[in-house]
């Protein structure tokens, strides 16, 4: 009896120090992400030709499997720049970047040997247009992003809900006939993603797709078991059902910041692929704005672009990226050496604080009145300034008594008009040594000092 309760025990150690090992493996994988702030999502593929919706265009009928297709014919790639894209994605601030290798249509940008659906085949840019995007990006010390959809509905052995041709042509099947058909699937797109690790090393996998099957039919554990092995470093989004290292919501930013590493994506009109009859694209200070928001919450933005498909960008998205990117290089401190700001009550707005938390970023998101407010600050302030023009602002604290713990109101003057940022503004509060505040209920004054 002593002897199984030993070995018990020892079991549940043995499972807390593996859980342990796990955890702090998956910190150190995700410590370059956590502190990203800014990547870039490209979709390009034949949607753009047409400027049709990528993928779904197909699935809901609106262009038929053929005439989609067609649209490769008219995918040149024939102005693609990717030295051109990394220098700009770097120069405003991007930290990674994503490319749709294959989207759900099943067209891989790849010189893939398991599909003859690829840029090398059927289209006339004949090469493979993902090679020279990690090496530009590489060059440039961005991290490599990869989104592979895991259905393909292309594929013969994949179920759609549209009409589609006899498509086994255009998928080498060689001695898998004995094979039922999601075995075979399965084991293409799994030998898809050894080509994209083996050839690119990517540092981040972006999935998309997985809610068409369960985690059992994708064999989820055991693709992420292997894509570790193949990169112990490389990180995966939360679109491989259960196995997901970070949560990735899109169109709308969290109410309520998720738990624990997180990206937002968002188009920047209402399509994710070139679309050129979409025009409403979102204003630099929503952007700005959503950036900043999003930030404050502890999360990366992930900014869509849709490039044409000759390779180029549009004059709109590049304008938009230079705008954000001027913001960003104007307030780089407050971007790139912080961390999730203060609970909400102590500011009416977003917030960062400095990763040694000694000072605190209040964002304006419109011009103040009167003056700013700030609560529940214990710390002595050292001093004030606006970001961008280094603007001393005075400040007084009000009311409080700090001999019963009641906090005081920080009462910040109001900088200059030409000092305010046309987007948003940035006020650094410096504090004389690390952040503390007060998260109480309030009390009576009991006793004045």
């Amino acid at each position: 009896m002593k002897f199984k309760l030993l070995i018990s025990i020892i079991l549940v150690f043995s499972g807390l120090a593996s859980a342990q090992t796990q955890n702090i493996e998956l910190d150190n994988r995700l410590d370059w992400f956590k502190k990203a702030k800014l990547g870039i999502f490209i979709h390009w593929g034949y949607y753009g030709v047409n400027g049709v919706t990528e993928s779904w265009s197909m699935y809901h009928k609106k262009i038929s499997y053929q005439d989609y297709m067609q649209q490769g014919e008219k995918f040149t790639a024939n102005k693609y720049n990717p030295e051109e894209w990394a220098e700009l994605f770097k120069k405003i601030g991007a930290q990674y970047v994503v490319m749709t290798t294959k989207h759900h249509d099943g067209v891989a940008l790849w010189d893939t040997k398991l599909s003859h659906l690829n840029m090398i085949e059927k289209t006339p840019a004949k090469r493979d247009l993902v090679a020279p995007y990690a090496k530009a990006l590489r060059k440039n010390g961005l991290k490599v992003g990869l989104y592979y959809s895991l259905c393909d509905w292309s594929h013969p052995d994949y179920d759609v809900v549209f009409p589609r041709p006899n498509t086994k042509k255009d998928y080498p099947q060689k001695g898998q006939k004995k094979m039922d058909s999601w075995e075979r699937f399965v084991l293409f797109y799994q030998g898809q993603l050894k080509e994209l690790s083996s050839q690119f090393n990517p540092d981040l996998y972006w999935f998309d797709g997985d809610w068409e099957k369960s985690e059992e039919q994708w064999h989820s554990k055991a693709l992420k078991d292997s894509l570790l092995s193949w990169n112990p470093n490389v990180i995966v989004n939360s679109r491989l059902n259960q196995y997901g290292d970070y949560k990735t919501p899109e169109q709308g930013v969290p109410v309520v910041r998720p738990e624990g590493p997180w990206e937002f994506c968002m188009t920047m009109n209402d399509n994710w692929g070139y679309y050129p009859s979409d025009t409403n694209y979102k204003p630099a200070s929503q952007i700005i704005r959503t950036f900043v928001e999003v930030i404050s919450k502890g999360g990366n933005l992930l900014l869509n672009i849709g490039p044409k498909p000759d390779g180029t960008i549009a004059t709109e998205q590049k304008e938009l990226l230079e705008t954000l990117g001027d913001w960003i290089n104007k307030h780089r401190s407050a971007v790139f050496e912080t961390t999730a700001g203060l609970p909400y009550g102590h500011f009416y707005g977003p917030t960062l604080t400095s990763k040694d938390r000694k000072k605190i970023y209040l964002c304006l998101f419109d011009d103040p009145k009167n003056y700013i407010q700030l609560t529940g600050i214990q710390n002595k302030v050292a001093g004030i300034k606006v970001l961008g023009s280094n603007e001393e602002l005075a400040f007084t604290r009000n009311g409080g008594a700090a001999w019963n713990n009641i906090p005081v109101i920080l009462r910040i003057n109001i900088p200059k008009d030409e000092n305010l940022n046309k987007y948003v503004s940035i006020i650094e509060v410096s504090l004389e040594d690390e952040l503390k505040l007060y998260r109480g209920h309030g009390n009576a004054v009991e006793l004045n000092d």
